[in-house]
C-alpha cells in the first residue's frame, strides 16, 4: 500500500516522535483523547496539565508553536458554538460583565473548548509528525477494516486529482467570460458540480477496471511491513499513561 502525497500538516523532521512507528502514535493519540474526554469538566487544573503534556510532545517533536496554533484555527466553528452556550442555556444565571449568563452554559462552553482544543491539538501533532502513507500503514497494522483503509488511501491519492480537475473547469469557465457574481449563477455552479461528479465516477470506474486487470481481488498489497519494539510502545505510552494518572486524580479530588 502506498500513498505518496505529502500533506500540508506534515512537518518533516528527525525527532524521536517522528521516528516512532505510526500505529504507536495512533494508539497513543487515541488513548490520550479518550482520557481527556473522560476527565470531569470541573477539574480545570487537569486540562492545564494536559496542555503542558502536549506542549512537551511538541517540543520533543520540534514543532513550532506558531505552526501548531495556525492549525488550531480549524476549530473556530466549535468555538463559536461554545460562546453561544452561556447565552442560550437555561438554569441558574450569573452576572458576568453586566451580562446574564447560564451557569450550566458556562460549564458546557468550557467543556467543549477545553476538550475540543486538546483533541484537535493532539490530532495536529499526530499529522505534523506522520506522513499520510505511514498513517494508512499504521491503521492497517491496528487491524482497521481493510475496506476503510482502502477508501482512505484512494481519497488521499485522488483528492488532488479531483481538485486539479475542478481548477481546470474553473479556468475554462473564466476563459469564456464567466464570473460567478450572485444567486443567478448558482445553476452554472450546480452543473459544474454535476459534471465533476460524473468525471470522477468515470475515472473511478477506469481505475477499478485497470486494477482488476492487474490482479486486484479486494485487498491491496502491503509493500512495507511496519513493526514496533517494546521500547517504542513504552515511549509512545508515556503520553496516554501520564494523562490517565492526571484523570484519575481529577476524579478523586
Amino acid at each position: 500500500m502506498g500513498a505518496g502525497h505529502a500533506h500540508r500538516l506534515y512537518r518533516p523532521g528527525s525527532s524521536p516522535v517522528h521516528a516512532l512507528p505510526p500505529h504507536c502514535k495512533l494508539a497513543a493519540t487515541f488513548g490520550f483523547v479518550v482520557v481527556v474526554v473522560s476527565t470531569p469538566r470541573e477539574a480545570v487544573w487537569a486540562f492545564g496539565l494536559y496542555a503542558l503534556l502536549l506542549a512537551g510532545v511538541a517540543a520533543v517533536a520540534r514543532i513550532p508553536a506558531g505552526f501548531l496554533l495556525r492549525r488550531l484555527l480549524i476549530e473556530i466553528p466549535f468555538v463559536a458554538f461554545a460562546v453561544l452556550m452561556p447565552f442560550v442555556a437555561e438554569g441558574e444565571r450569573v452576572e458576568v460583565l453586566g451580562m446574564s449568563l447560564s451557569v450550566s452554559g458556562l460549564w458546557g462552553a468550557w467543556n467543549v473548548l477545553a476538550k475540543g482544543t486538546l483533541g484537535v491539538a493532539a490530532s495536529v501533532l499526530l499529522a505534523s509528525t506522520t506522513e499520510l502513507r505511514a498513517l494508512l500503514l499504521g491503521l492497517q497494522r491496528l487491524k482497521l477494516p481493510p475496506l476503510l483503509v482502502q477508501i482512505a488511501s484512494f481519497m488521499i491519492r485522488y483528492g488532488d486529482v479531483i481538485g486539479d480537475e475542478l481548477r481546470r473547469m474553473s479556468i475554462a469557465r473564466r476563459s469564456r467570460g464567466f464570473e460567478a457574481s450572485g444567486i443567478r449563477h448558482w445553476g452554472v455552479l450546480a452543473k459544474t458540480a454535476g459534471a465533476l461528479f460524473i468525471r470522477s465516477y468515470e475515472r473511478g470506474e477506469r481505475v477499478y477496471l485497470a486494477m482488476v486487470s492487474r490482479g486486484y481481488a479486494g485487498s491491496m498489497p502491503v509493500i512495507d511491513e511496519v513493526v514496533a519494539t517494546r521500547g517504542q510502545w513504552a515511549y509512545a505510552a508515556v503520553l496516554p499513561v501520564t494523562a490517565l494518572a492526571v484523570c484519575l486524580m481529577g476524579w478523586t479530588l
